[in-house]
């Protein structure tokens, strides 16, 4: 709209200035036109009355004087020549004869004796100004040529050029006023058009898997937006079902494997155990001396399978179970070397830039992080010459951040993706279950785990926890 208006400003400004240049040049040869008309009827006049014989010769005599009478009734200037192109006679009071203005051009005297209407009009620019010059011949009585009348015109356009100006002046104010109105409505529909585009961005933009996305509700909407919504909210629909679809799917496959890896463990277990009772049933013998000893073998054998198993049964229980926060306000840093004093290992070390950090969140659960990640440490340094563990504690705006450093054989590329999952583990004894409890843990709190690992290097695992526990949005879906 706003270029449009600034076009039509711009093409009607160049007509005008165009319509006034033609009317101005159609104006100037209509009145030379005129003004030689008059003359020549002024010249007629007195070569009636006049008591000279009408000729070339007595040209100069016969508008003596009678050439300033008429320059004066007609207000033009004019000049006389003979044929030849020689000046006879001038209204100038003070006329300055010189080589120019006393002989005409000869392709003056062609062009008008070629010319169909004996009449020539030479068009010249002189000081800035067009310049027009007519010439005619003056007949006698028996219309033969006895001379030649010259009018010189210089066009004025000074008032055509005042009335230009004060029209560009005003068609200016107009289109300025225009184009201002178009910016506003310009401003304004262009707001009511992408109004609802823009609310469908802003829905788009929040739409989630895993939250209950609202549908968009807009009045009256254009044709083409109302499509739009309804696609969108069609789309809402469906992604709701996919998404309880998907989350009953992933919990029953999560019940599926966690099933598979409970059994496995299960087994490995009763395996022994079953192999420890066929044998003790067949070398029973009531009668030998050393039953006592061998019931008592038996007896710890089992006794430490079912330990094992119970082992088992508690570390699935404790990774199923959502943590129950008891929040209570405590020292970070006292905390975590409490949770360091469990350990034995002499490579073990702890820092932290304060003495004091306090934060509400849950004792245990603080203290079950630290231990699983050092236990993560611990494993990963027992070949190291030089074993070394880092656990530091620090604040970062309204966070705490732990980090457990080890110099151990780091975590391969290849496992990096996986390294949270259960039952994923890269040694040869334990479950898999230390970092996903960790992760389930941090990520109830609103926290996150990350690490960084090189092969060889070691490896470091940073969790950053809020000082207090920030509330579950309440459409999240469980």
């Amino acid at each position: 709209m706003i270029l449009l208006v600034v076009i039509a400003s711009i093409l009607i400004a160049g007509v005008t200035v165009f319509q006034y240049n033609e009317q101005s040049k159609d104006y100037h040869v209509g009145r030379l036109e005129r003004k030689e008309e008059q003359v020549r009827q002024s010249v007629e006049y007195v070569l009636r009355e006049t008591t000279y014989p009408v000729t070339t010769e007595n040209l100069h005599l016969i508008f003596q004087m009678e050439i300033y009478r008429i320059a004066n009734t007609q207000n033009q200037r004019l000049n006389i020549y003979d044929l030849e192109g020689q000046l006879l006679k001038s209204s100038r009071p003070k006329f300055v004869i010189d080589s120019v203005s006393n002989c005409l051009d000869t392709q003056i005297l062609i062009n008008l004796e070629n010319s169909p209407t004996k009449r020539y009009v030479e068009e010249k620019a002189l000081a800035g100004d067009n310049y027009k010059a007519s010439y005619t011949y003056i007949n006698d009585k028996s219309l033969k040529p006895i001379g030649i009348l010259n009018l010189p015109y210089y066009e004025d356009d000074s008032f055509n050029n005042m009335e230009l100006r004060e029209f560009l002046t005003r068609l200016a104010g107009v289109y300025l006023l225009m184009l201002l109105i178009a910016i506003a409505l310009s401003y304004f529909i262009s707001t009511y058009i992408t109004r609802s585009l823009q609310t469908v961005s802003d829905m788009l933009g929040r739409t989630h898997l895993t939250r209950r996305n609202k549908k968009i509700l807009i009045d009256n909407p254009s044709l083409e937006i109302k499509k739009l919504i309804t696609s969108y909210n069609a789309m809402i629909d469906e992604l709701e079902q996919s998404a309880v679809k998907l989350a009953r799917s992933e919990r029953e496959q999560a019940w599926r494997e966690m099933a598979k890896q409970v059994a496995h463990e299960i087994k490995n277990p009763l395996t022994p155990m079953r192999l420890t009772v066929q044998s003790f049933e067949r070398k029973f013998d009531p009668e030998d001396p050393d039953i006592e000893n061998k019931v008592e073998e038996f007896s710890k054998t089992l006794i430490q399978q079912i330990d094992t198993m119970s082992s088992i049964a508690s570390a699935f229980s404790n990774f199923a179970e959502m943590p129950a926060q008891q929040n209570e306000t405590l020292n970070v840093v006292k905390i975590v070397k409490l949770a360091l004093d469990i350990f034995n290992e002499d490579y073990i070390h702890f820092i932290s830039d304060r003495e004091e950090i306090i934060a509400k969140m849950d004792r245990t659960q603080l203290i079950r992080v630290v231990t699983n990640l050092v236990k993560n440490a611990i494993q990963a340094v027992p070949e190291v010459e030089a074993p070394r563990i880092l656990v530091s504690v620090a604040e970062e705006e309204n966070k705490v951040k732990i980090c457990v450093a080890d110099n151990g054989i780091g975590i391969e590329d290849e496992f990096k993706e996986k390294i949270f999952e259960p039952k994923f583990t890269t040694k040869s004894s334990g479950m898999g279950l230390g970092l996903g409890m960790v992760k389930n843990i941090v990520e109830t709190y609103q926290g996150n785990i990350t690490f960084t690992s090189q092969p060889g290097k070691g490896t470091v695992f940073t969790v950053k926890l809020p000082k207090e526990k920030i509330k579950k949005e309440q459409d999240n879906i469980t």
